[in-house]
């Protein structure tokens, strides 16, 4: 089984080191790391891990605390979508290399580069009316008109149109309620014009940092700018 692990690590050289250390003793092996963001606290890493057969998650927990300084800040099952995009760099030359179909291949790939669970296109079409463009594997479908094509969402979307990128609250409205209950952190960015935009969910965490919602607005800029080529 394989975890996501975010941890805060304190600014002091070899604390990853000790983080890896710690974690192998308990036969956690890292799988991938990925540096999101480095604060006046320290680092925060994105490390996904494998448990032994048999491994509890809480020993990752366990491992990792017994480092002094560190924090953990999320740690949460982690299913690699096996599209082998995990990185900015890497979704750019794809994207690069289709741009006609870029808006589509952004929903589809998003997701592997943020750690997230889905990724939706949502479209503003006119007042209260919001249409799903694209969907990743797995994402959730808002409650749709079925008869509407594209499929639109049934509530308004309060937050849309959106301006700029930026985290989002499910109680903004025009998402289910239980994904305020499950914990779903989301973030979304314009993807060209305000109207159309990309939204991106981690059940359960961890939240998204400034960082990311900066990477993602980045990304969501060179999708619009491929498809503007493209036509």
């Amino acid at each position: 089984m394989s975890y996501l692990l975010r941890l805060l690590l304190p600014d002091r050289p070899g604390a990853l080191g000790a983080v890896a250390t710690a974690l192998g003793r308990v036969g956690i092996d890292i799988i991938s790391l990925a540096v999101v963001e480095r604060t006046a606290d320290g680092a925060v890493d994105d490390l996904v891990v494998q448990l032994p057969t048999g491994g509890l998650a809480d020993s990752a927990l366990t491992a990792a605390h017994s480092v002094a300084g560190v924090r953990v800040e999320s740690l949460r099952p982690y299913l690699a979508d096996g599209a082998g995009v995990s990185d900015d760099l890497d979704l750019v030359d794809a994207l690069t290399d289709r741009p006609g179909e870029a808006a589509a291949m952004l929903a589809d790939l998003v997701p592997g580069v943020f750690h997230a669970d889905w990724a939706l296109l949502l479209d503003l079409a006119g007042p209260g009316d919001v249409r799903i463009r694209e969907a990743s594997v797995g994402a959730p479908d808002l409650g749709l008109d079925d008869y509407a094509s594209p499929p639109r969402a049934i509530a308004p979307v309060p937050w849309l149109p959106l301006p700029e990128a930026r985290v989002i609250d499910p109680a903004e409205g025009g998402l289910p309620e239980r994904w305020s209950e499950r914990g779903m952190e989301l973030a979304a960015a314009p993807v060209g014009c305000p109207e159309l935009v990309i939204l991106i969910g981690r059940p359960g965490g961890p939240r998204f940092r400034s960082s990311e919602v900066a990477r993602l607005a980045h990304l969501a800029g060179i999708t619009a700018s491929l498809s503007r080529t493209a036509l």
